[in-house]
């Protein structure tokens, strides 16, 4: 039985594709690479006038019993453990506010606000990055290769990239709602 849901998944990918490519907002507006590059640049401007955000280059790297005693038990499991949490289950799924987007385990900013698209699939979801704010590698975990993300200061995992998102990236930044911080811009 259980070997027939997976054959039936896999069949369905294909088709799951093409309804990915035709979400809400998955092609709404259009952008640039001028435009892509203007937000990447300008992320600060969504941090809160008294942030101070850390930095990329300083990593945080704590003890499996320091990160069970700053995280809460679904926190450890995706960010440390790289699980994933139910497709809707997330409030950040649907966080319209202006501000950034930050690593729940050290608060470094990895999305804007404009950066932020409705996929439709359940868990937020961006078009790209704040510069080198993430660092990618390959998993090959479910019997086929997608990128993974993980967060360039503390190396907690975010989430996968698709190319299945909007113009001009085409990219899918899927990520674990609570993974995330969001930072209110004032």
């Amino acid at each position: 039985m259980k070997r027939r849901s997976v054959i039936l998944a896999l069949a369905a990918l294909p088709v799951a594709g093409g309804v990915l490519r035709t979400f809400p907002g998955a092609r709404s507006g259009t952008r640039t690479n001028t435009d892509i590059e203007s937000m990447q640049a300008r992320w600060r401007e969504f941090l809160p006038a008294d942030a101070r955000p850390p930095s990329v280059t300083t990593q945080l790297k704590l003890s499996e019993e320091q990160w069970r005693a700053r995280l809460t038990p679904e926190q450890f499991h995706i960010l440390r453990k790289e699980g994933t949490e139910r497709p809707f289950s997330s409030p950040l799924d649907k966080e319209k506010g202006r501000g950034v987007f930050a690593c729940a385990g050290c608060e470094l900013p990895l999305f804007s606000s404009e950066m932020k698209f409705d996929s439709g699939t359940g868990w937020p979801s961006f078009f790209t990055t704040i510069p080198n704010a993430t660092q990618t590698k390959r998993d090959y975990r479910y019997g086929w290769t997608r990128v993974e993300y993980h967060c360039a200061r503390c190396g907690g995992h975010q989430g996968h990239v698709f190319d299945d998102g909007p113009e001009p990236t085409r990219q899918r930044w899927c990520n674990n709602g609570v993974a995330l911080k969001f930072l209110p811009a004032s």
